[in-house]
């Protein structure tokens, strides 16, 4: 199944996408005398089981051209994050890829620990966002950057998950661009902290939630001494048309299961929960600005923009289209630092 929520009427709803059109799960319920739904996305989730049980139910009818089910209008512009309240955010680093080349970019060898232990850090769950217009402050646009990521929601509550057990928590599986503004991350993180204003504006989900029944024909084996299901679905980004990213869900050394043991070792993880997978190898301009130096030092960096459209693919998951766009304000937390008096 692919779940949305959306705006209809000016309220917050949710429901199916069904070759090209949308049906409101409440009212199709409703219509069918199946069940009543909760009213939000996140509800439910919670519901478990017996919510996704009823929803393919009613997408089962939808297929088979029940006439009494008729579509909702909804338009790009009213397209939410798929859960537009998580219960937290997470973003993993997945990909080695990725973290080889920008440690070789900045002529630093590549850690090991990478190899030992999935790692994670917890974004503002509250600046999620989907489809649409991000806007941002004059210190964001100081090296903006995209990351392209995939992602899961978690379907049900769990604590101590072992990686063996850990994809049946798995509700769904997104496409994520975990938004950077590079020069407030990097002078944050020489505290050894964060990172923190640097991600903490925008985090894109979207555009749908898509079940793992339906990715299950492009699973393929983990990466040696690796344990989870991984799947073979192509990733690409394009800004203002112009591809600038291209990797596979398949290269991530960490798998999603591995991922949720580390975050659930002592710590409940719920229904609602978003965990990114990090960014894939190529995936942000950090990265690509960093191999072209390395290779040319005439080469001209690229950063995001006021008015630059990004949008993401993954196969199966859909394509995510975001414009950036500039908050009216003159407001920067980077004039405010406070410098060494002379001597």
């Amino acid at each position: 199944m692919k779940l949305l929520s959306f705006l209809l009427e000016g309220e917050e709803n949710y429901g199916l996408y069904v070759d090209g059109n949308v049906f409101s799960l409440r009212s199709s319920a409703e219509i069918l005398n199946i069940k009543t739904f909760p009213n939000t996305m996140l509800e439910f989730l919670q519901e478990g089981e017996s919510a996704m049980n009823a929803a393919m139910q009613i997408e089962t009818e939808i297929k088979k051209g029940n006439k009494k089910i008729i579509p909702v209008p909804v338009s790009a512009g009213n397209v939410l994050a798929p859960v537009p309240h998580p219960t937290s955010c997470r973003d993993g680093y997945a990909f080695r890829q990725h973290v080889a080349a920008a440690r070789r970019n900045r002529k630093v060898p590549m850690i090991p620990e990478f190899d030992q232990y999935p790692i994670f850090y917890f974004t503002n769950h509250n600046a999620v966002q989907g489809p649409g217009d991000i806007f941002c402050m004059p210190d964001h646009f100081q090296k903006l950057d995209f990351e392209l990521e995939a992602s899961i929601v978690i379907g049900k509550k769990g604590r101590n998950v072992r990686a063996k057990d850990a994809d049946k928590y798995i509700a769904g599986y997104m496409i994520m661009n975990d938004m950077s503004a590079r020069t407030l991350q990097m002078e944050e993180m020489l505290l050894n902290l964060g990172p923190a204003k640097g991600k903490d504006f925008s985090t894109v989900i979207g555009p749908w939630l898509v079940t793992p029944d339906e990715l299950e024909p492009y699973r393929v084996n983990a990466k040696p001494g690796h344990i989870g299901n991984s799947y073979d679905l192509n990733m690409r980004c394009w800004v203002n048309e112009v591809l600038v990213s291209e990797g596979n869900m398949k290269d991530m050394d960490w798998t999603f299961a591995e991922i949720i043991e580390r975050c659930s070792y002592g710590a409940d993880i719920l229904p609602g929960d978003v965990i990114g997978s990090g960014t894939v190898g190529t995936g942000c301009f950090l990265e690509l600005n960093g191999t072209g130096l390395l290779n040319d030092p005439d080469y001209k960096v690229q950063w995001l923009k006021e008015g630059d459209v990004v949008e993401m693919e993954i196969s199966l998951l859909g394509r995510l289209k975001n414009t950036i766009r500039k908050e009216d304000s003159d407001f920067s937390i980077l004039s405010l630092k406070k410098m060494p008096e002379e001597a």
